[in-house]
């Protein structure tokens, strides 16, 4: 079955999967779901100790909303919706194409991105940004461990072997940020991380991954 880009991607918004799509074992080990639902449950309980001095700092700093939420796809390409603390300027969807972009393929990084806030980069180098999508792990949506949940611009431009990548469900760390992080500028790059994620997975590979995480975001190896 072959597919233009843009009739794939129609296909992936109506819910229906890519073709070439399999089922990994990580989607259905009941210790990769146990290890989400508790890591969730106790991030989420984080969460709540920190939302309000988070909000506030955000309002100060920037008034506007203080979550952010975007279509993201997930496994097999399925849409759902993630939620960060704003790290940008309320406007910054429409600001992006004057910034220009340092990356290579389909993703966008820019260093000294001016969209984002003084209390945004705060966010973003301890990664206390991302701490709402523990939602999206309890809910499913997302894994403790996975891939790099891509937008929607970039899955339309998608090639065929991109789209493996989505054979997991995307995570909340995954070999990029371990790897990396923001110092990644090559999606193929990312894609061969990703790959290589799902070749080396065993239930226990997951906790080795979040082991190195918890290092490189307290050295803040890759921050951005």
């Amino acid at each position: 079955m072959n597919l233009s880009n843009s009739a794939l991607f129609q296909d992936i918004n109506q819910g229906i999967y890519f073709p070439g799509a399999t089922f990994h074992p990580s989607t259905n080990s009941l210790f990769k779901r146990f290890l989400d639902i508790l890591g969730s449950l106790v991030g989420l309980v984080i969460l709540a100790v920190i939302f309000i001095p988070i909000a506030l700092a955000i309002q100060i700093d920037s008034p506007g909303p203080v979550l952010y939420s975007q279509k993201r796809y997930g496994l097999h390409g399925k849409p759902f919706t993630i939620w960060k603390f704003r790290s940008m300027v309320v406007d910054a969807d429409r600001l992006k194409e004057q910034v220009n972009n340092q990356a290579q393929g389909l993703i966008f990084k820019n260093d000294a991105d001016p969209r984002i806030t003084r209390v945004g980069r705060l966010l973003r180098a301890s990664s206390l940004d991302e701490f709402p999508q523990f939602w999206n792990v309890l809910r499913g949506d997302m894994s403790l461990v996975g891939t790099r949940p891509p937008t929607e611009d970039e899955v339309s431009r998608y090639s065929t072997h991109h789209w493996q990548r989505l054979n997991v469900k995307p995570g909340l760390t995954g070999e990029w940020q371990v790897n990396g992080r923001s110092s990644i500028k090559d999606f193929e790059e990312v894609v061969a991380l990703d790959l290589r994620y799902q070749n080396a997975w065993y239930p226990f590979y997951d906790l080795i991954i979040i082991a190195k995480t918890v290092h490189v975001v307290f050295a803040r190896i890759g921050a951005c």
